[in-house]
């Protein structure tokens, strides 16, 4: 029963390799307990207990750890990267049809509660799909 644990940590690991995110190495950890434990014992209910036992124990363990590294600095995306910029207004933004607003370089369709005129710029707030949803720039 050793053989079946070795191979299934052995998927867990290039599991693991092949993905950017942890996924799998806590199972990983739990398959070489359980391999450990197959060479004691030869109940297979002995063997998934301690296969869980240990992959609950390492993932609980390495919690913390975990969100330390995956907390790193988010780098925006070519979508949100406008957001909190200033961009002017190409076509008059009325509260009940959308309007233009280049930001960036780039022309948006936007939408805001407020009618923005033509020349005026505007904090980009959030997108709304793939309209901007915008306000005028406090001066």
């Amino acid at each position: 029963m050793s053989l079946y644990w070795f191979i299934l940590f052995l998927i867990l690991i290039f599991i693991e390799l092949i993905t950017v995110n942890l996924v799998s190495i806590w199972f990983a950890l739990g398959a070489i307990g359980a391999m450990i434990c197959a060479c004691f014992t030869s109940f297979l209910w002995v063997q998934v207990v301690v296969f869980l036992i240990v992959s609950i124990i390492s993932l609980i363990a390495t919690k913390s750890f975990v969100k330390k590294v995956r907390k790193g600095a988010v780098v925006p995306t070519n979508l949100d990267r406008v957001i909190g910029k200033v961009g002017i207004v190409m076509k008059k933004i009325e509260s009940d049809s959308y309007g233009e607003v280049k930001v960036l370089g780039t022309v948006w369709t936007a939408v805001s509660d407020q009618p923005i005129e033509v020349g005026e710029k505007v904090v980009i707030k959030k997108i709304d799909g793939v309209k901007l949803v915008v306000l005028k720039e406090e001066k």
